[in-house]
């Protein structure tokens, strides 16, 4: 018996729309990313890009459970010496919803000619 290894060029990629509406931001990120890389397919391979695309609407109403609001803090650095600059998730979802997931804050995507399904995530 032989393993079958997939490529790249015989997946059908499909587009899925998620609503964020609720979602636990932990929960939410994880399940999106098994369908990013594909992992959630019979073809799966580790070393091809064989998962779909993902489009994330009303991010600015997704939950953080705990203290994680106040306590989890998001790191940049502007590139020069002593420049780390540090934002609470409390304030960057108040100010940039979508910096959080990198996705879109509202209900409306650009992404309608791709005709997305829309995909329903356990909580």
């Amino acid at each position: 018996m032989k393993t079958y290894v997939g490529r790249e060029v015989e997946v059908q990629k499909k587009w899925y729309l998620v609503d964020g509406q609720g979602q636990v931001l932990g929960r939410l990120a994880s399940q999106i990313a098994m369908l990013l890389r594909g992992k959630t397919k019979p073809i799966y391979t580790p070393h091809a890009d064989v998962g779909d695309f993902v489009v994330v609407v009303n991010a600015e109403q997704v939950r953080l459970t705990g203290k994680k609001l106040d306590n989890k803090i998001y790191y940049r650095h502007t590139g020069y010496i002593g420049g780390i600059k540090s934002i609470t998730a409390r304030k960057l979802l108040d100010k940039k919803p979508d910096e959080v997931l990198k996705i879109y804050a509202g209900d409306q995507h650009p992404h309608q000619s791709q005709q997305p399904e829309t995909l329903t995530l356990e909580k």
